[in-house]
Protein backbone atom coordinates (compact mmCIF):
# COMPACT_ATOMS: atom_id res chain seq x y z
CA UNK A 1 0.00 0.00 0.00
CA UNK A 2 1.23 3.27 -1.03
CA UNK A 3 -0.03 6.15 1.19
CA UNK A 4 -0.14 10.16 0.39
CA UNK A 5 0.81 12.68 2.40
CA UNK A 6 -0.88 16.23 1.35
CA UNK A 7 0.45 18.51 2.72
CA UNK A 8 -1.13 22.34 2.02
CA UNK A 9 0.08 25.39 2.71
CA UNK A 10 -1.39 28.42 1.31
CA UNK A 11 -4.65 29.43 -0.16
CA UNK A 12 -5.06 32.92 -2.65
CA UNK A 13 -8.99 33.32 -2.74
CA UNK A 14 -10.31 34.62 -6.44
CA UNK A 15 -7.24 36.16 -7.67
CA UNK A 16 -7.37 37.51 -11.31
CA UNK A 17 -4.14 37.12 -12.11
CA UNK A 18 -4.91 33.08 -11.81
CA UNK A 19 -8.15 33.94 -14.16
CA UNK A 20 -10.76 34.92 -12.29
CA UNK A 21 -13.35 37.11 -14.33
CA UNK A 22 -16.92 38.43 -13.77
CA UNK A 23 -18.25 34.61 -14.61
CA UNK A 24 -15.71 32.66 -12.28
CA UNK A 25 -13.62 33.28 -9.61
CA UNK A 26 -10.45 31.06 -9.44
CA UNK A 27 -8.52 30.47 -6.20
CA UNK A 28 -5.12 29.04 -6.30
CA UNK A 29 -3.91 25.74 -3.24
CA UNK A 30 -0.15 25.71 -2.49
CA UNK A 31 0.74 21.98 -1.81
CA UNK A 32 3.70 19.44 -1.25
CA UNK A 33 3.05 15.94 -1.83
CA UNK A 34 4.70 12.98 -0.71
CA UNK A 35 4.72 9.41 -2.10
CA UNK A 36 6.08 6.84 -0.18
CA UNK A 37 9.59 7.97 0.19
CA UNK A 38 9.86 10.93 -2.76
CA UNK A 39 8.83 14.35 -1.90
CA UNK A 40 7.26 16.95 -4.76
CA UNK A 41 6.92 20.52 -3.40
CA UNK A 42 5.60 23.76 -4.61
CA UNK A 43 2.45 22.26 -6.34
CA UNK A 44 -0.10 23.95 -6.84
CA UNK A 45 -4.38 23.21 -8.01
CA UNK A 46 -6.69 25.48 -9.30
CA UNK A 47 -10.76 25.59 -8.00
CA UNK A 48 -12.65 27.36 -10.04
CA UNK A 49 -16.38 28.75 -8.78
CA UNK A 50 -19.45 30.70 -10.15
CA UNK A 51 -19.14 34.32 -8.89
CA UNK A 52 -22.60 34.46 -6.70
CA UNK A 53 -22.39 30.68 -5.64
CA UNK A 54 -22.80 29.87 -2.18
CA UNK A 55 -19.27 28.81 -0.80
CA UNK A 56 -20.65 25.73 1.65
CA UNK A 57 -22.64 23.81 -1.09
CA UNK A 58 -22.03 24.98 -4.57
CA UNK A 59 -19.46 22.68 -6.61
CA UNK A 60 -16.32 23.36 -6.87
CA UNK A 61 -14.50 22.88 -10.02
CA UNK A 62 -10.80 21.23 -8.94
CA UNK A 63 -8.25 20.76 -11.77
CA UNK A 64 -4.90 18.43 -11.22
CA UNK A 65 -2.08 19.34 -9.66
CA UNK A 66 -0.05 21.23 -11.55
CA UNK A 67 3.35 19.77 -12.28
CA UNK A 68 2.70 16.65 -11.10
CA UNK A 69 1.75 13.68 -13.43
CA UNK A 70 2.17 10.96 -11.30
CA UNK A 71 0.13 8.31 -9.52
CA UNK A 72 -2.54 9.74 -6.93
CA UNK A 73 -6.07 9.17 -5.95
CA UNK A 74 -8.31 11.63 -7.62
CA UNK A 75 -11.24 11.46 -5.36
CA UNK A 76 -9.09 11.57 -2.05
CA UNK A 77 -7.07 14.33 -3.03
CA UNK A 78 -10.06 16.32 -4.35
CA UNK A 79 -12.12 15.73 -1.10
CA UNK A 80 -8.93 17.41 0.58
CA UNK A 81 -8.69 20.35 -1.46
CA UNK A 82 -12.35 20.90 -1.23
CA UNK A 83 -12.35 20.87 3.08
CA UNK A 84 -9.14 22.75 2.94
CA UNK A 85 -10.90 26.14 0.64
CA UNK A 86 -14.72 25.39 2.58
CA UNK A 87 -12.32 25.27 5.83
CA UNK A 88 -11.05 28.62 4.82
CA UNK A 89 -13.94 30.20 3.38
CA UNK A 90 -17.67 30.44 4.27
CA UNK A 91 -20.02 29.85 6.90
CA UNK A 92 -17.68 27.25 8.22
CA UNK A 93 -14.35 29.30 7.48
CA UNK A 94 -12.12 29.97 10.02
CA UNK A 95 -10.21 32.53 7.82
CA UNK A 96 -13.41 34.65 6.48
CA UNK A 97 -16.65 33.84 8.02
CA UNK A 98 -19.56 34.10 5.24
CA UNK A 99 -23.32 33.76 6.58
CA UNK A 100 -26.38 35.32 5.78
CA UNK A 101 -25.29 37.05 2.89
CA UNK A 102 -25.88 35.35 -0.99
CA UNK A 103 -23.64 37.87 -3.25
CA UNK A 104 -20.33 38.81 -0.94
CA UNK A 105 -16.79 39.13 -3.32
CA UNK A 106 -13.85 39.60 -1.79
CA UNK A 107 -11.05 39.49 -3.91
CA UNK A 108 -7.03 38.38 -3.65
CA UNK A 109 -7.27 37.08 -0.01
CA UNK A 110 -4.21 35.12 0.93
CA UNK A 111 -4.61 32.76 3.93
CA UNK A 112 -1.66 30.64 5.13
CA UNK A 113 -2.42 27.70 6.87
CA UNK A 114 -1.05 24.57 7.00
CA UNK A 115 -3.08 21.09 6.75
CA UNK A 116 -2.65 17.88 6.38
CA UNK A 117 -4.14 14.66 4.36
CA UNK A 118 -2.96 11.48 4.02
CA UNK A 119 -4.73 8.84 1.69
CA UNK A 120 -3.50 5.54 -0.29
CA UNK A 121 -3.04 6.12 -3.90
CA UNK A 122 -3.87 2.50 -4.73
CA UNK A 123 -7.67 2.74 -4.79
CA UNK A 124 -7.84 4.80 -7.44
CA UNK A 125 -6.88 3.27 -10.74
CA UNK A 126 -7.89 6.43 -12.74
CA UNK A 127 -5.41 8.92 -14.28
CA UNK A 128 -5.85 12.81 -15.33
Amino acid sequence: MVIAKLILNKCIQDSQEYGSNDEFMVSRVFFDLKIGDKLFQNLYVDIKQIVGSNYESYPLEIGPPNNYSGPLNYSEFRDAIEKYYRGLVGKQGSGIHIAGAGNIRMQNNTFIKQQVYEFNIEDDKGGW
